[in-house]
């Protein structure tokens, strides 16, 4: 940046601190400090509702410099708290550019920390693990921001905070008439997903996450979605509810929070990562066929393996990397979930088959009631 932001820093709550220049928006922020290992795709993450009270370490260098598009957001309104870089490039180079990071950021509260080592926090955040952290003025007291890190706690209602608060819906092109109506629970939703269901021919009714099953039956869908979003999903009880009311009786796929969603509302169980999966290379195996799918991830969480035995569903998916589940189906509820985001366009295509079977299912599922 051609003017040097104010010199701030970065105090994790076991005592390291980074230093860096603000941009963005300027102000103290409490937040959980991750990082991306994405090269690409800022705009993305900036405003994937998932990132919510959290700040973003991004590995690769340099950001900013294709700008922001109009219409590359996966929300509305982004409510990540924090992003920290390398480099920031402020005098991006696109046709397609409207603003600058930094501009988006600073309408949307979210600071901005670079001239950061990148490189040794992600290291830091992958030996001690995610953690809360505090971004204030590098002139302040560290141990007194340790201190008050402990005594703060992050906000539980991540989920809530992003949810739309009522029903709205999304037709297909004009003209055509809607092949399936899908419920989509919004728990923090990537506009993408909507854009994939729309595509293959759905009308998508986009629910708030606290919808209650009898709600949705009266919607008469074909099939039901469970969205991605951010936090514990053991704190998105009400969405958990509607799931266990609703399994066996519709089609129902999840992506990433939806697919823990799925799993607890089954009876297994669900765990914190030391640093979670975020990136767009992540090796995934499909049990099924054998192949291996190069996909996006975004999540903190993940389902237990040794919780899924005795619950219904079984594992159709692993990650090669660390072996955990990325995969899940209950085949006789037509009932399916992945952790990770095929509408994100890894691979870039390898797994957009999952909202062709999500469509066969439910298609499988009309012609039944129609013969029964």
């Amino acid at each position: 940046m051609d003017n040097p932001g104010k010199k701030i820093k970065l105090v994790l709550q076991d005592g390291a601190e980074f230093f860096g220049f603000s941009f963005g928006y300027e102000g103290d922020k409490l937040v959980e400090v991750v990082f991306n290992t994405s090269m690409v795709g800022y705009q993305e993450i900036l405003s994937d509702p998932s990132y919510t009270y959290q700040a973003v370490v991004m590995t690769y260098p340099l950001i900013g410099n294709y700008g922001m598009c109009e219409d590359d957001y996966e929300s509305k309104k982004p409510s990540m708290s924090a992003l920290i870089v390398r480099e920031i490039c402020d005098t991006p180079s696109n046709f397609r550019c409207v603003d600058t990071l930094s501009e988006v950021m600073k309408k949307n509260g979210i600071v901005g920390m670079y001239g950061v080592d990148t490189r040794k926090l992600a290291r830091h955040i992958r030996e001690y693990g995610s953690c809360k952290a505090y971004i204030t003025d590098a002139e302040n007291d560290t141990n007194t921001i340790v201190n008050k890190l402990k005594e703060m706690k992050l906000p539980t209602d991540a989920v809530s905070k992003v949810s739309v608060q009522k029903p709205y819906e999304v037709f297909p092109e004009m003209g055509k008439k809607p092949l399936f109506t899908v419920v989509a629970i919004d728990c923090g939703m990537k506009l993408n997903i909507v854009r994939s269901l729309v595509k293959r021919g759905c009308k998508v009714i986009v629910v708030p996450w606290d919808t209650s099953s009898e709600e949705i039956l009266k919607m008469a869908p074909d099939g039901i979605f469970i969205s991605n979003g951010p936090g514990d999903p053991e704190d998105a009880v009400p969405t958990i509810e509607a799931v266990r009311q609703l399994k066996g009786k519709l089609p129902i796929f999840g992506i990433c929070l939806g697919h823990q969603i799925i799993s607890l509302a089954y009876g297994a169980k669900t765990y914190k990562l030391k640093f979670g999966h975020r990136g767009g290379n992540h090796p995934v195996k499909n049990l099924k066929t054998g192949k291996i799918e190069i996909t996006s991830q975004n999540h903190s969480y993940a389902v237990l393996d040794s919780s899924v035995e005795g619950t219904g569903l079984c594992v159709t998916h692993i990650n090669v990397l660390d072996k955990t589940i990325e995969g899940l189906e209950c085949e006789k509820d037509r009932t399916f979930s992945v952790q990770y985001h095929p509408e994100s366009a890894p691979g870039p295509q390898d797994s957009a088959y999952l909202f062709d079977l999500f469509i066969s299912e439910m298609k499988c599922c009309k012609e039944e009631k129609e013969n029964a």
